[in-house]
């Protein structure tokens, strides 16, 4: 089904993450737009790490909707406003990822949808398509 790979013809990777997914087989795509640290109450934490921590917990609930979970990620696009501390970004993450590695791309960009924002994360997953994992959704 999906084969993460570092080809040894590239550059180590310079973080927690792989080069490449190889998908295989007949399965089932969810493609989330951004993500962003609000709430479902509307709020929106000062702190860029809270922000990141509130949108990776969006993609959990998006997931959780479609039947799947965080092992089906295949990539995640992260979008940061201004200077945000790399160990702490990296810290968070590696708490919601824990072993995963899905592909990985990192953009600081000069702003997103509203000047509170300082987070968005685009996710793409993928998983077998069964008539099991329809039942499942359907419920």
């Amino acid at each position: 089904m999906t084969t993460f790979r570092n080809p040894q013809q590239v550059a180590p990777p310079l973080a927690a993450y792989s080069h490449q997914a190889e998908i295989t087989g007949p399965v089932r795509w969810l493609v989330l737009s951004g993500q962003i640290g609000m709430t479902l109450a509307g709020e929106i934490p000062e702190d860029p790490i809270e922000q990141l921590g509130v949108a990776l917990d969006n993609i959990t609930g998006n997931l959780d909707a479609a039947g799947m979970n965080r092992e089906d990620l295949v990539k995640l696009v992260f979008y940061y406003v201004g200077d945000i501390d790399l160990q702490q970004r990296r810290q968070r993450l590696g708490e919601w990822l824990g072993d995963l590695q899905p592909c990985m791309t990192v953009m600081t960009v000069a702003a997103l949808a509203t000047p509170d924002l300082r987070v968005e994360i685009e996710a793409l997953a993928c998983t077998e398509d069964s008539p099991a994992t329809r039942r499942s959704e359907q419920q």
